[in-house]
């Protein structure tokens, strides 16, 4: 009797197990492909004294991995970007950053077609091709926090669309003038497809 209820309890584990596996291992990757729009707060005390960048469209791809139906982490890529640097409104120079972010998401998956989700995570920024006047300069690095709300809505499948919203945290340091703070908010939209 023992035996045969040792036996039971291993083969419903085993069964148990490799159900959770299949459901995950089906669909486990998510690429997305998005047109973000980047709204730059242009805070801090460089922004108090009128140093802007420009707002801007730019392509982003993005590569999601679920570890349960529920729970994944999105790697957002795109290439470096160049914006022009602004003081009162004035062209005064150029630069170019690079921002990928890593974030856990959470995903709600009980309104059928309609999939929402809500992330967390992190933004590193390489700033590059700093163009600026003599005696002006950025600080080329910066981490900083990512938040995440959007929704994918099923076509079939595989295929989806995408609408997504993200604040990201990045600032830098402009000699002589003090902390810029890009903080942008990119809005996106764009197809997935899950594989």
């Amino acid at each position: 009797m023992k035996k045969n209820l040792l036996a039971l309890a291993v083969l419903c584990a085993m069964t148990s197990g490799a159900a959770f596996a299949q459901q995950v291992a089906e669909g486990s990757w998510l690429v997305r492909a998005r047109a973000v729009h980047l709204d730059s707060a242009n805070n801090g005390a460089a922004g108090d004294a009128g140093v802007s960048i420009n707002d801007k469209w730019i392509p982003e791809v993005d590569v999601s991995y679920f570890f349960t139906p529920n729970l994944a982490a999105e790697l957002v890529l795109t290439y470096p970007q160049k914006h022009d640097v602004r003081l009162n409104g004035d062209k005064i120079g150029s630069l170019k950053h690079l921002p990928p972010s890593l974030l856990l998401q959470y995903h709600f998956t009980n309104f059928g077609a309609f999939k929402p989700y809500v992330g967390a995570g992190v933004n590193y920024t390489r700033f590059s091709s700093v163009k600026l006047p003599a005696g002006l300069d950025v600080k080329r690095n910066s981490w900083g926090g990512a938040l995440q709300v959007g929704f994918d809505y099923a076509l079939d499948k595989n295929w989806s669309l995408n609408v997504d919203v993200k604040k990201v945290y990045i600032d830098t340091d402009v000699r002589g003038v003090g902390t810029f703070k890009v903080d942008p908010v990119l809005f996106g939209v764009g197809v997935g497809y899950r594989f």
